[in-house]
């Protein structure tokens, strides 16, 4: 069976997924892009802006890993969108007409709309689910490839709460936000095996995988292979 994946997920010190204070404007509230710089830094998140150059090495190689062997993604409203309520008729996300994904994506939301269509082949498909129902949804888009569960903290602590998530790639990073979504309040833990790498930018990036499953974390070559044999999407940006 495919499996569920979280990568890059970034926390504070204090545990906080995102800051206090979201809004259109600010969709990561009073953090900022503080949580994020780490990966707008690696080669691959330059590429993601349009831009050359970035950073090579663990950070790098770990934000790549996001793109290996993904079918579909399940993301939460807010990833989507920031506001409450309708969604707006005229939004389409916040990535522009070739969002990154290029797989159809399950939005959760309260307010279901018909399912968008994108250029690169992401088509947005908005439902009211719980998460193993939507699950079984982006299983069925996926074609046998693995689903990416893509935040935000909600959603993700929903997921983890139902025992959903196969791979969970978290990001420490050093800065403290005081307020914000925590991920793990309230949630139930987790007895699942931990790896942690470092790096210059990064307190610490642990991935884990659900107990007696191993964990994937591919070198560059490893990953090229891995999505060639599975038939697995590149981000277009990030292909040489």
């Amino acid at each position: 069976m495919s499996r569920v994946r979280v990568h890059n997920f970034a926390l504070s010190l204090d545990g906080f997924g995102v800051g206090e204070g979201i809004s259109e404007e600010e969709p990561f509230g009073h953090a900022g892009t503080r949580l994020h710089e780490w990966m707008f830094a690696t080669r691959m998140g330059r590429a993601l802006m349009g831009r050359e150059g970035g950073t090579t090495g663990t950070d790098d190689d770990l934000a790549r890993a996001t793109w290996d062997g993904v079918g579909a993604e399940i993301m939460g409203r807010h990833k989507f969108h920031t506001g409450t309520g309708e969604l707006p008729p005229d939004w389409h996300g916040p990535w522009g007409a070739n969002p990154p994904f290029h797989t159809p994506v399950i939005v959760l939301t309260h307010h279901p709309r018909p399912p968008i269509v994108m250029e690169g082949g992401t088509t947005f498909h908005f439902r009211d689910a719980p998460p193993a129902t939507a699950l079984d949804e982006a299983r069925r888009l996926a074609g046998g490839l693995d689903v990416r569960l893509g935040g935000g903290v909600r959603s993700l602590r929903d997921f983890l709460d139902a025992d959903l998530v196969d791979d969970l790639h978290l990001v420490v990073v050093p800065v403290v936000l005081g307020r914000g979504q925590r991920l793990w309040t309230g949630s139930k833990g987790s007895s699942a095996a931990m790896t942690s790498a470092s790096s210059p930018a990064t307190t610490a990036s642990p991935t884990s995988s659900r107990p007696g499953r191993a964990g994937r974390l591919l070198s560059a070559a490893g990953r090229r292979r891995a999505a060639s044999e599975s038939g697995g999407r590149d981000g277009p940006s990030i292909r040489r």
